[in-house]
């Protein structure tokens, strides 16, 4: 039997890198397409002799989009920014996808949104995910679209820059200490949408929201990090009002650089609506982040790994 092809746009981001992986162990040929593609060589050693692609595009053109859909079998869009031109990269950018996936008449497209994707959103980030959910849904209605949590793993930038903040500060400001979160893994948000790309009969159409076990508030995670790498820290809630002068003053805020639309998209929860399909819709267990985080997270001990029974 030929291998089918999928064409990854994104592909060697944080998640795309963990997606590659999953197809490449259940046969698939992938297609990584991106504008630099050679920032994603590395994902060439996680398949086998002849499994990997690349191609260099430009995904608000639709002529590069239309190459990199040639000949595939399945098409999934991970591209995705938290700062830049968002309305070029969520929207036209996913409709360009889905337009060239239309026309040539590939028979599975896979949308990778995010919670809090809505059009009244407080955020330009959710609001512009939403146009882009709505702009493929006209170009390719049977398209399946996962939003997921906030996103952990290994490599990711969200515990990993928690913990070098508790690591560094000796108290440690919260912005948004309320804001609830539900972290989902990496390789739990790969299975999911390698699920929705084999499957695609039973997906066809639909919208997922996927979230891990855990629901807790931004001062919980915190807490929780600190627990991890055994550091013991006093945290101090931000009022929405310094938050807002941080942001928008000198464009940085405790946990992060961030800008007024990313402190925008913590003022509600990030959390998934049971109302729509999740991760057991898919088959896939969700992951604790207490099963699998202290691995990396051992690291910002105040020995290492070999910290474990050593609190700073």
């Amino acid at each position: 039997m030929e291998t089918k092809l999928v064409t990854l746009f994104g592909g060697g981001g944080f998640v795309g890198r963990a997606l590659a992986q999953e197809l490449f162990s259940r046969g698939w040929r992938v297609r990584i397409a991106q504008r630099n593609p050679r920032s994603a060589y590395a994902v060439k050693s996680l398949g086998g002799l002849g499994q990997t692609q690349f191609a260099s595009i430009d995904i608000t053109k639709p002529e590069s989009v239309a190459l990199a859909v040639a000949g595939a079998d399945a098409v999934v869009n991970l591209v995705g920014l938290l700062k830049g031109d968002l309305e070029g990269a969520h929207v036209e950018g996913a409709a360009n996808v889905a337009q060239a996936a239309a026309a040539a008449g590939v028979p599975v497209l896979v949308q990778i949104s995010a919670i809090g994707a809505d059009p009244e959103s407080p955020s330009l980030y959710g609001r512009t995910k939403a146009k882009g959910e709505a702009a493929v849904r006209a170009a390719f209605p049977s398209a399946t679209i996962v939003r997921p949590s906030l996103i952990f793993g290994r490599d990711d930038q969200f515990t990993n820059r928690f913990a070098n903040l508790i690591r560094t500060l000796p108290i440690v400001p919260v912005i948004a200490a309320k804001t609830r979160l539900q972290p989902v893994f990496v390789a739990d948000v790969a299975k999911a949408v390698a699920e929705a790309v084999i499957n695609s009969g039973a997906c066809a159409g639909k919208t997922f929201e996927i979230g891990g076990p855990d629901i807790l508030t931004m001062a919980e995670f915190n807490a929780w990090v600190a627990d991890a790498i055994g550091r013991t820290r006093d945290f101090a809630p931000v009022p929405d009002s310094v938050a807002q002068l941080l942001a928008s003053v000198t464009g940085w805020a405790p946990g992060a650089p961030i800008t007024r639309d990313q402190l925008a998209m913590l003022q509600k929860d990030i959390v998934a609506d049971p109302a729509f399909p999740g991760l057991a819709t898919l088959g896939v267990q969700a992951t604790p982040m207490g099963a699998v985080a202290p691995a990396w997270l051992s690291t910002y001990r105040k020995h290492g790994r070999f910290g474990d029974q050593v609190r700073a």
